[in-house]
């Protein structure tokens, strides 16, 4: 693109020559040589205190050269630190030069860490600015940085050249109100000026500045000698040279004893602990936190990205790292900061919650500090929190709800905007339409006039007509700029935000977060544990703050009552003892069901039938044999008429046994007339049929919902063993389940979406109350008993169904994997025990064991001597049924018909 002519080139005269403009002159420099000023400081006497340093900072030569842990996670993390003598008055400067630049390695992976990796920040901090300076709440700070930006809080711009390696960077401070750079702060690099005087923000005039640095992976010497590093154009003093009517000196903290302190904050989840320790950090600066989330908060400042954002974590006592760096998720840098700890001399606050309330965590790390560096002290805040930090959380909550009302004015002022700028865009297009319009009439008029031969009326018409709509262009340009003017002018200035906390806000003990203290697997395996503290553990002090011991005591006794009724137990597992009750089930489910299927299959149950004779037979056998033998010892027979008897009797017997094995007859037992609860034998209720014969899917699912709710209930009892929780939530019902039985518990695969209709199915062995499951049944009863409820209930709903109420339906879903039950549907698959010899063959839809056409079962041990009828060619043969609740009428011979 050619230059234009008021630009860097100028053509001129007739041979085309070019001349190029001089550049300007640089501005003159407004800072004039200081006055000879006699030091009061002494040598070495400005520099950096211990607590005003991060802790991977790690000073040498006497502090004039600063280096930075670099070990795993640190690489990423920014290192800050802030000087002992600030100014109030007067124009001093100090200066800092990158010694070394480390190029460290990473992990290669699709996340690369912080950019640029090598920084340095130098600026003026108050003293109540955080240390690491340019981050976006630093208020009490202002920096530029080796790339060249100048940051004060949010607002961060270019204003200067880049510095790197061995060029000095000298930072001066007007403070002289006569000056014409009064309040102003500049950038010199290798002695030359970088910057222009940037203006002090208003948050930070009248205070003492502090000179202070920030950087990442480099080794920096700061400079606050008498000499500079770099000579400036004018002659100014040193930070070193500071006049004692200009500063103010910050002694280094010294412990009375010579020992710093170690101190633990105890305090329950979620009832002010991290408050507190924020409270007490407000007002002992001289503390250093060691925790997880003041890791977080020093990555946040050090411009790390997190996964989700700084805000997404499952709590704040333990959160994950989650940044998808190997060397900050692996907690690198807590490992790094314990062991660090123990050689740095300054005090610290250890916020745990989690540990800091159990015996044995609060014990180990005590120990881990030395007795002979450190004093070991324990604050309790438990109960009833005092007026002081009730007025401090109310501050809290007034500037977080400040926050989310500006946030939300900004966000609606935005949308305001969007919406005035697009009604604008769409009025500007309806114009130009309108304007295109009406230039194509005027085409089409003027074509129309030349086609009659008034070309030269058209062409005057034409050039007033173009003179109008010149003049209208120029009305409507000059009326658009004053609407824009007087819009401006019109602007009305942020209306001021005013938040006030609510009755009840204000009646809060403790702040509510949206994010818990503790994770709810961590509260649920170790709230059981938490105690209070005391001397024995290896502490010099306990304090407690909020109440007295025995109040306090008390107090957490009750929270941890109320947490067992509300929490779940986590590491709770199955015992020995559940374990033997489980296997009894399952083998006695098996066992019934295929009882029930042995009874449907005429060809099976005559053999069972059979089987059943000879045993009574032989049975009764042995019984007279034991009779005679107790007689011949009593000597009332001789041994030869009890042979002969004996003969005669077996003589008797044998044709009454062979009858018997040929035609096996059942006894003709109303099944319905009998009552359940008197059935001795239910897999027999005197003819060989089964209590349970009738059972249909819904049914055994109903019977094994009634033991593993019976068992689940008394496991949890027997395994917690805790008198003060002897049974669980209804919402804890599913995690308890799965735990136990090792699948999922769905309330829909018995047709119901609430477990509070599925309940009352099953009332007369698990009742559930308002908040929990209580048995009906004792620990140790008789399995037989759940068949037995099984059955009462089935007919106690077949007569509900008889007299018209549909709503004794059962609409279970029929669950695949399992055994054949009752003629349709299948038992879902269970753990346990699987069906080995004995179990019931493949089946077809509710048939008996698969044969040939009309062939009988193999003869062998209670099988049938003559020829049994054959079955069906598709299924078997049909199995018993019921006729509204009654049994089939029986055949002859006890057969069905």
């Amino acid at each position: 693109m050619a230059p234009k002519a008021d630009e860097d080139v100028e053509m001129k005269g007739e041979e085309g020559t070019e001349e190029v403009k001089k550049e300007p002159e640089p501005a003159k420099e407004l800072e004039t040589d200081a006055a000879a000023a006699k030091p009061f400081l002494k040598a070495g006497q400005c520099g950096f205190n211990t607590e005003d340093t991060t802790m991977n900072v790690m000073p040498t030569v006497n502090g004039k050269l600063l280096m930075a842990l670099s070990d795993g996670g640190f690489q990423y993390l920014l290192a800050g630190a802030r000087g002992n003598v600030g100014v109030k008055a007067g124009r001093y400067m100090f200066e800092v030069m990158i010694a070394e630049a480390k190029s460290m390695t990473e992990p290669q992976g699709r996340i690369q860490g912080p950019k640029p990796k090598q920084l340095v920040r130098v600026g003026l901090a108050t003293a109540d600015a955080h240390l690491i300076l340019g981050t976006v709440d630093s208020s009490e700070s202002v920096c530029f940085d080796s790339t060249g930006f100048f940051a004060h809080g949010r607002k961060r711009e270019q204003v200067s050249k880049k510095f790197g390696h061995s060029q000095a960077a000298a930072l001066l401070v007007n403070l002289e109100p006569g000056s014409p750079n009064a309040n102003t702060v500049s950038l010199f690099v290798n002695g030359v000026r970088a910057s222009e005087p940037l203006p002090i923000p208003e948050s930070m005039k009248g205070k003492v500045l502090y000179p202070a640095v920030t950087y990442r992976n480099v080794t920096l010497q700061v400079n606050f000698g008498t000499a500079p590093l770099r000579s400036l154009p004018f002659k100014c003093h040193t930070w070193s040279q500071v006049q004692k009517v200009h500063s103010e000196v910050k002694a280094a903290f010294s412990p009375k004893d010579g020992k710093y302190e170690i101190l633990l904050p105890v305090g329950l989840p979620d009832e002010g602990t991290f408050d507190w320790v924020d409270q007490f950090l407000s007002k002992n600066r001289t503390y250093t936190e060691l925790s997880d989330r003041a890791i977080l908060d020093w990555a946040n400042k050090s411009g790390l990205q997190r996964n989700g954002g700084y805000l997404r974590r499952n709590c704040n006592d333990k959160p994950e790292m989650n940044f998808g760096l190997a060397l900050m998720d692996d907690f690198s840098v807590s490992r790094v900061m314990k062991v660090v700890a123990r050689a740095l001399p300054r005090n610290f606050i250890v916020a745990e919650v989690k540990k800091n309330l159990t015996e044995e965590d609060r014990t180990k790390t005590l120990a881990y500090f030395p007795t002979a560096c450190y004093k070991k002290a324990v604050h309790v805040m438990i109960g009833e929190p005092p007026a002081d930090y009730k007025k401090y959380i109310q501050q809290e909550m007034l500037k977080e709800k400040q926050l989310k009302a500006e946030q939300e004015a900004k966000r609606k002022k935005a949308e305001a905007a969007r919406k005035k700028q697009e009604e604008e865009r769409q009025k500007k297009i309806m114009e130009q339409r309108k304007k295109r319009e009406e230039a194509m009439k005027k085409a089409k008029e003027a074509k129309e006039a030349k086609a009659e031969g008034k070309e030269a009326e058209g062409e005057e018409a034409k050039a007033e007509e173009a003179k109008e709509e010149a003049k209208e262009e120029a009305k409507e340009e000059a009326k658009e700029e004053e609407e824009a003017k007087e819009e401006e002018k019109e602007e009305e200035p942020e209306e001021e935000i005013k938040v006030e906390l609510t009755d009840e806000e204000k009646k809060l003990s403790f702040r509510k977060k949206e994010i818990p203290d503790l994770a709810s697997k961590d509260m649920s395996a170790a709230y059981t544990k938490f105690s209070l503290p005391s001397k024995a553990e290896g502490c010099d002090e306990v304090k407690f703050v909020w109440s007295k011991e025995a109040q306090c005591q008390e107090y957490l006794r009750k929270w941890v009552l109320e947490r067992k009724m509300t929490q779940r137990v986590e590491d709770l597992q199955p015992s020995e003892w559940f374990k033997a009750k489980w296997n009894d089930w399952n083998k006695s489910l098996g066992l019934w069901k295929r009882k029930q299927q042995e009874f449907k299959d005429p060809v099976r149950r005559k053999a069972a039938l059979a089987q059943k004779k000879r045993e009574e037979a032989k049975k009764k056998a042995a019984e007279e044999t034991t009779e005679e033998k107790t007689e011949a010892t009593e000597g009332e027979e001789k041994p030869e008429e009890k042979t002969e008897e004996t003969a005669e009797k077996a003589e008797e017997k044998a044709p009454e046994e062979e009858k018997a094995e040929e035609e096996p007859e059942a006894m003709d037992v109303d099944a319905d007339s009998l009552d359940p609860f008197l059935v001795e034998d239910v897999k027999d209720i005197g003819n060989g049929q089964p209590l349970f014969a009738d059972f249909t899917f819904e049914d055994w699912m109903l019977l094994s919902l009634r033991f593993e709710l019976h068992l689940l209930c008394h496991a949890f009892k027997h395994d917690l063993n805790d008198p003060e929780r002897p049974s669980f939530r209804e919402d804890h019902l599913p995690f308890y389940y799965n735990k136990y039985y090792k699948r999922q518990f769905n309330t829909k695969s018995f047709g119901f979406e609430e477990l509070a209709e599925l309940m009352p199915l099953v009332k007369d062995s698990v009742e559930m109350t308002s908040t929990t499951f209580t048995p009906q049944l004792a620990m140790n009863t008789p399995l037989d008993n759940f068949i037995r409820l099984t059955e009462d209930g089935r007919r106690e709903r077949l007569l509900r169904l008889d007299s018209g109420d549909e709503s004794a339906k059962l609409k279970f879903q029929r669950q695949g994997g399992g055994v054949e039950a009752a003629g349709k549907g299948q038992y879902p698959a269970r753990p346990g025990p699987m069906l080995g010899k004995g179990g019931p063959p493949a089946q077809g839809k509710g048939g008996p064991p698969a044969q040939g056409k009309g062939a009988p079962p193999a003869k062998g041990k209670g099988g049938h001597k003559g020829p049994v009828a054959p079955g069906p060619t598709k299924g078997g043969p049909v199995a018993p049924g019921r006729t509204k609740g009654g049994p089939v009428a029986p055949g002859p011979r006890g057969g069905p018909v």
